[in-house]
């Protein structure tokens, strides 16, 4: 099979996976951002790329957001956000800090393919993705790419319309968004 064919077979998978979205838990998710006072990202692996990304447009887009990690992100706080990204919702590190973060008063979302797991039962909000898990033994849907590819496409997709919602809330513009993107590279 030619790479022209994967790629058109990822687009079909993708979009399937899009139309199986909740449009209440991303609303949710919306609100409880444009309400909270910082906003912390984590994930693992992909999940955790995806999070940077999302993290980064969040920025531009006026709010205060950090990725968990870096050694310039401050500590949470109560009226802060957690945002998690992991397929599993059993990830040790993410649930440690799940429970930290809850444990000085800060919110935490969930976004997964299995809101019913560790991360999920920690979770004040929980957004769940059509998806397979890496080792593509459950969640229901199949997928021709490797492990977990399709949640994780799934994922920016999704952080990415929760940021266009926050946009037309807030009256953000891209140009205006523009204005915060790097200008050392």
């Amino acid at each position: 099979m030619e790479t022209r064919h994967y790629a058109q077979q990822i687009v079909k998978e993708l979009q399937g996976s899009v139309s199986g979205l909740d449009a209440g838990e991303g609303e949710a998710m919306a609100e409880l951002l444009l309400r909270s006072g910082q906003i912390f990202v984590a994930g693992a692996g992909r999940s955790g790329l995806m999070g940077r990304a999302f993290a980064m447009r969040l920025m531009q887009a006026g709010q205060a957001a950090f990725v968990v990690g870096e050694t310039v992100t401050p500590g949470i706080g109560p009226g802060d956000v957690l945002v998690l990204g992991s397929g599993s919702g059993e990830t040790k590190g993410l649930v440690s800090m799940a429970e930290k973060a809850k444990a000085i008063g800060a919110a935490v979302v969930l976004v997964t393919i299995v809101p019913d797991s560790a991360l999920g039962r920690l979770a004040d909000y929980t957004v769940k993705l059509p998806g397979s898990p890496k080792d593509q033994s459950g969640g229901g849907y199949a997928t021709l790419q490797p492990m977990a590819s399709l949640f994780e496409q799934t994922l920016l997709v999704f952080y990415d319309a929760v940021i266009l919602r926050i946009m037309e809330q807030t009256g953000q513009t891209t140009g205006r968004m523009f204005g915060k993107h790097a200008n050392l590279e």
